[in-house]
């Protein structure tokens, strides 16, 4: 089996057409800048792999992977998730006793043996060659990565390197939204300026759902000087809207609305659902019945899908999106799924946002954790929050991919080198974040 991408004769198919060349990607190596790479997967009978380097842009690279080679690791990979797996009938609770009782990816020996089979699957020999090339050269790469229906879960940042390290630790990665999103010539991005006001949405109660039922509190109570508490203070009057932080009742989408108006970022932690479509994938706030908007009521609340963010509905304009959206939800940046990839990501991205951080599987909860899993019992109190708290921090920063990516790093070390279930990537592996600057009349 191979270990990881840096054993090259055992990755991408089993037979290649024609020689390549790793060293290429040294040609024209820009000096002034990290080199970035647009990697796309695209699902056909087989999966086809292209990617381009902006320093060489007319030299695109293309690949075909078998689809008898790619789909026992993406099933190894739907399985290991807290997911449900498509077509089984699983439910939710099903999901999550199957992935945190005794889960792949809270067992290091397992995981590793799942990241391993992934990068057999799914990197390509000449990427990896290029990617190996790079790393000899010093030089940390940008990998902008877009993913199809059946790759749309695929944590990047775990694949396997050599001796424990993983993506994460030879690249940067961020999610590619398809380019007649990101450069749609009416997409207006929205600033961002440094000390700009915070909307922090942070576990707004859901009408008609009790604290600890479906759609209830995600956070439960926070301890005066946890480290959320003290998020939340240190934003202070930056922080939109004024009051309290956490389980409001009065954040609705009008509320929202409000407070992201002049806002340099947003940060939502609660409840995100999917739909039929990626239209209706469903933010739920403290909107009552009488709220404007697409979505069927449920019960006493109108949920806000991400039609309504992008597009309006009568009486609600589209919302002016933040420069930096953070969505902390089960499967907020499930966009790819679905044969139009037009979730929450692209609508907060059509509506000017620049990077949106989200999540690719079903985010436990602490009390989940402390639930489900026998390792986590009595010791998942701060997993959940410690990931809040680093995506806030991440998107204060000037590169909010990079920076997000070394809080991963360190919680990929910790993870290795200890074994210890509270480090592992079920909730750091996760979070992804899309990078959408300014359109571009070609990209």
């Amino acid at each position: 089996m191979v270990k990881n991408w840096r054993e090259l004769a055992h990755l991408g198919p089993a037979r290649r057409a024609t020689a390549v060349d790793g060293d290429r990607v040294l040609v024209d190596l820009p000096s002034d800048r990290q080199p970035v790479a647009r990697l796309r997967y695209v699902d056909g009978d087989d999966l086809f792999v292209n990617w381009i380097w902006d320093h060489q842009p007319d030299s695109p690279r293309m690949t075909v992977i078998e689809r008898r080679l790619v789909a026992p690791a993406l099933t190894a990979l739907a399985e290991a998730l807290p997911t449900p797996v498509p077509g089984s009938g699983e439910s939710g609770d099903e999901a999550l006793t199957r992935a945190l009782t005794h889960g792949v990816l809270l067992d290091l020996e397992r995981e590793q043996r799942l990241a391993e089979t992934l990068t057999a699957a799914l990197i390509p020999l000449w990427l990896g060659l290029e990617l190996n090339a790079l790393e000899v050269a010093g030089v940390r790469p940008h990998v902008r990565v877009q993913l199809s229906p059946s790759t749309a879960q695929l944590p990047w940042e775990l694949l396997s390197t050599s001796d424990g390290e993983r993506g994460i630790d030879m690249v940067d990665v961020s999610l590619l939204l398809p380019a007649t999103l990101r450069n749609d010539p009416t997409r207006e991005l929205s600033p961002w300026v440094p000390g700009s006001p915070v909307a922090h949405v942070l576990d707004p109660v859901v009408p008609g759902f009790a604290d600890e039922g479906e759609l209830g509190s995600v956070l439960g109570p926070i301890a005066p000087g946890s480290p959320l508490a003290r998020m939340a203070e240190e934003r202070g009057a930056r922080r939109r809207p004024s009051g309290p932080a956490f389980r409001r009742t009065d954040i609705d989408r009008v509320a929202l609305t409000s407070a992201a108006a002049d806002a340099g970022r947003l940060l939502y932690v609660g409840h995100v659902t999917a739909s039929t479509h990626a239209l209706d994938a469903r933010m739920h706030l403290s909107d009552g019945i009488d709220a404007p908007g697409l979505a069927a009521p449920i019960g006493a609340h109108r949920p806000y899908t991400a039609a309504d963010i992008a597009l309006g509905a009568p009486g609600l304009e589209p919302l002016r999106a933040p420069n930096r959206v953070a969505l902390i939800a089960c499967d907020s940046g499930a966009d790819a799924r679905y044969a139009e990839p037009t979730g929450l990501m692209a609508a907060f991205v059509h509506r000017g946002a620049e990077y949106v951080t989200a999540t690719r599987w079903t985010l436990p909860t602490e009390a989940g954790l402390d639930r489900y899993s026998p390792a986590l019992v009595g010791r998942a109190e701060g997993m959940l929050g410690d990931a809040i708290v680093a995506v806030d921090a991440a998107h204060e920063a000037s590169d909010p991919v990079a920076a997000l990516g070394a809080w991963q790093r360190e919680q990929r070390r910790r993870w290795t080198s200890t074994g210890d279930a509270r480090y592992s990537p079920i909730i750091w592996g996760t979070l992804t974040t899309a990078w959408a600057p300014a359109p571009r009349m070609l990209c």
